[in-house]
């Protein structure tokens, strides 16, 4: 039988996962909620359903492997609420399932270390809607789940060059601020790694070595571009939006020793240093 991913909320991760599946000879099937993002889709050389209102009954029929993307909303987890039944029907015969999470279901730690035995604490209410949709996944049974808890994401397309050039980065200051980031690709060969080497049940956390506060990330896409490094702004003076003022609720340092000790994965990009060099020259 053919290997199958069923990837639901088929977006950023799950396509550079993708990426790394095609040539090995899987089939990917991602779901997306609208004609042109399928037309999108299977230019990747995926195949693609439309989700919710489309027929996934084939799709699940064929499944091998589960990745769900999708984030949970008020309501709870998009498709737990749509196909619990039919996932807990199929469970059995999964090879593996993984759920991307956030590591911001661990909370704030005032800058200090987490890892995956850390229990969650969110401090917002999207942390608390990611530990729920955990739960939630966690307890169907025989369901070989994978939870997988990302730092920032950044990576082709996601960095922060865009607004250095534009004018428009600001390097927003609050004391003893620090974020844990993990490039797209690093992403991926994670997710390689825990198919290749299941252990249903596992949490990992996913990030790189190097967590730090976000005006230094800006400071130093500025120094690549050889432009002026933006401004310090207070971040009581800065006009944010609440998701944004959000992000800032939290300081932490993630720790990301059980995919290299369990996994024996090997970061791509350990730092985000090294993550913007390879960005800038991959724009050539």
């Amino acid at each position: 039988m053919t290997q199958t991913l069923l990837s639901f909320g088929h977006g950023y991760s799950a396509r550079a996962l993708t990426r790394l599946l095609l040539p090995e000879g899987w089939r990917v099937i991602g779901t997306t909620r609208s004609n042109d993002k399928a037309a999108e889709l299977t230019a990747t050389g995926a195949g693609a359903v439309i989700f919710p209102g489309g027929d996934l009954d084939a799709a699940l029929a064929n499944a091998t492997h589960l990745l769900i993307s999708a984030g949970p909303d008020p309501n709870g987890d998009p498709v737990l609420n749509a196909l619990r039944d039919d996932i807990a029907h199929i469970a059995p015969r999964l090879e593996w399932a993984g759920y991307l999470s956030t590591t911001g279901v661990y909370g704030d730690h005032a800058g200090g270390w987490v890892d995956e035995t850390t229990p969650p604490a969110p401090s917002t209410r999207r942390g608390q809607m990611r530990v729920d949709a955990e739960a939630a996944w966690q307890a169907i049974q025989d369901l070989p789940l994978h939870i997988f808890r990302l730092a920032g994401i950044y990576g082709p397309g996601r960095g922060p060059f865009a607004k250095v050039r534009a004018g428009t980065a600001r390097r927003i200051i609050k004391p003893n601020q620090v974020f844990s980031r993990i490039h797209v690709e690093d992403i991926a060969q994670v997710l390689l790694a825990s198919i290749r080497a299941p252990r249903p049940g596992a949490i990992y956390n996913l990030c790189d070595d190097d967590p730090a506060p976000p005006e230094d990330v800006i400071a130093f896409a500025a120094k690549l571009l050889g432009l002026p490094i933006p401004p310090a702004t207070p971040i009581d003076e800065a006009d944010m939006t609440p998701m944004a003022r959000s992000f800032y609720a939290e300081s932490k340092r993630v720790r990301n020793t059980l995919i290299k000790e369990e996994l024996s994965v090997t970061l791509h990009y350990p730092s985000y240093h090294d993550g913007l060099r390879a960005l800038l020259a991959a724009e050539g």
